[in-house]
């Protein structure tokens, strides 16, 4: 096998289910009985005439194990569909955090400067925190979380990827 075959790479999988009691639980066991790491997770219905919900999933493997999962995924009932966002064209993908930050003087006025940067906004205040709110990909929200660790940085909360397809393309329920 060549090394190409081998390379690890991190993939969006987004899935189109009933919304139903279950079916998330179906999923996660799914990859959890095969060993396979999620990295981030997010549901949402979004068609309440045909009750469907979408699972965005970013998780990592070699080609032939991301090929397994979208396989194995798209055997589960009550899945309609699945696309694998990282491969079939180009995607938009964001994150929102919340990332609370503790300090005083200097440190208040570093975290605030990086935050502009950043374009986070300030959505909490006291005289010695803020809490930040930030919108991007992964990337960007990594970065601005590790130049906000000496800053004070104590609590992250953070959604997980939403991802949508570029353009014409949309995710059909295949009933």
């Amino acid at each position: 096998m060549n090394a190409q075959n081998d390379t690890v790479n991190s993939h969006t999988i987004a899935v189109l289910v009933d919304n139903e009691p279950g079916v998330l639980a179906r999923v996660i066991g799914l990859f959890s009985g095969r060993g396979y790491n999620i990295e981030s997770l997010t549901v949402a219905k979004t068609d309440k005439i045909n009750n469907i919900s979408r699972i965005t999933i970013v998780t990592t493997g070699t080609p032939m194990i991301i090929e397994q999962i979208k396989a194995q995924l798209s055997r589960l009932v009550p899945i309609h569909n699945v696309k694998d966002l990282t491969i079939e064209g180009a995607s938009v993908e964001r994150e929102l955090a919340l990332v609370k930050v503790v300090g005083k003087d200097e440190k208040r006025v570093e975290s605030l400067r990086i935050a502009d940067i950043f374009r986070a906004r300030v959505v909490d205040s006291t005289n010695e925190s803020f809490v930040f709110e930030i919108v991007g990909n992964t990337g960007k929200l990594d970065a601005f979380i590790r130049l906000m660790e000496p800053l004070g940085l104590t609590d992250i909360s953070r959604t997980g990827v939403a991802a949508i397809s570029r353009g014409l393309n949309a995710m059909d329920v295949a009933y």
